[in-house]
């Protein structure tokens, strides 16, 4: 039975996660941490950040780590899958179209329109995480957050290399939260 919810919930969140994975974990966070509870927002955080440092799209990795963490590998397995079907099927059947049709003002205008939305999305994410709806979820973001936070957005807009940046911040992160009680 849970393999198919999970199956189900993450078709839900594959169909209709517009924007890629960043504007998904508004979605996924609705789905699996509000709807099911399988996870609280605290380990939602975790997985975000979890899922940012392991290579491939984050919607698909973080698919992967909850359907593991729900049902195991089979789990995993039926979390990813979901995921992924609605993103394949679709791009299959508007691959043949898409070049006849990507200068129609039509289909232009829908890709304009959809623009301010996945930014609304991703940012709708941004705040669930730093603000969480259970009240019994604390959230991750402390001081040392926002420093970390406004050193890295700084570092990003004078062009520090990306993955420098991950790999200090999880140094930092180390010595913080490891280290100090």
């Amino acid at each position: 039975m849970i393999y198919l919810q999970l199956f189900i919930s993450y078709l839900k969140i594959g169909f209709f996660g517009f924007g890629g994975g960043y504007a998904m974990l508004s979605l996924i966070q609705n789905e699996i941490v509000e709807q099911r509870g399988w996870i609280t927002a605290s380990q939602f955080a975790d997985i975000v950040a979890i899922s940012q440092m392991t290579p491939g799209p984050i919607a698909i990795n973080s698919a992967t780590y909850i359907g593991y963490t729900v049902g195991g590998f089979w789990g995993s397995a039926v979390a990813t899958l979901a995921v992924c079907l609605p993103a394949l099927t679709v791009m299959l059947a508007l691959t043949k179209f898409f070049l006849k049709l990507k200068d129609n003002r039509y289909v232009a205008g829908v890709l304009m329109g959809m623009r301010p939305v996945v930014i609304g999305m991703i940012a709708a994410a941004a705040l669930l995480l730093i603000f969480p709806k259970q009240s019994t979820d604390n959230s991750f973001i402390d001081p040392w957050s926002w420093i970390l936070f406004g050193v890295t957005l700084y570092a990003s807009y004078k062009k520090v290399n990306p993955i420098l940046l991950i790999v200090i911040s999880a140094v930092v992160g180390i010595i913080i939260y490891g280290v100090l009680p």
